[in-house]
């Protein structure tokens, strides 16, 4: 199973591209069609909570694209997704209805970020390149 091992690498690129693709098609319709009144429903919370949180999902979820700033972004990205599920999905229960969806897809994205943390980037990102191990030259 040595031969796995050595695929890592694209596992989490394949990782960091679903949870960006995931969250930059989340966040854009937010920030670009209609940011105000996104960030004046937000269930109790003050508006500047739903713009922050529409930032996160556009731009952490480009950063997770590129793999630039990685860990900082699941970060934000997982703090947003559990602040989500928190006070949007949890009453709905895990899977939910079809008019009321439940928290099940949320929490796999949150874990996924979660793990990101964790994990970083990967070789195969803008972090690992430009920390100086994009070369593949040996000396």
């Amino acid at each position: 199973m040595r031969y796995l091992d050595r695929l890592q690498p694209l596992a989490l690129l394949v990782t960091r591209i679903v949870l960006g693709v995931i969250m930059v098609v989340h966040g854009y319709h937010k920030v670009f069609g209609g940011l105000g009144h996104f960030a004046h429903s937000m269930n109790g919370l003050p508006p500047w909570v739903g713009y922050v949180g529409a930032f996160v999902e556009f731009l952490g979820g480009m950063l997770l694209l590129a793999g630039f700033f990685t860990r900082c972004a699941a970060i934000a990205v997982c703090i947003d997704l559990c602040i989500v599920i928190w006070k949007v999905h949890l009453h709905n229960g895990m899977l939910g209805s079809p008019d009321h969806p439940g928290y099940e897809s949320t929490l796999a994205a949150a874990a996924i970020a979660f793990a990101l943390i964790f994990f970083g980037a990967g070789p195969i990102s803008l972090d690992h390149v430009l920390r100086g191990g994009g070369s593949s030259l040996k000396r």
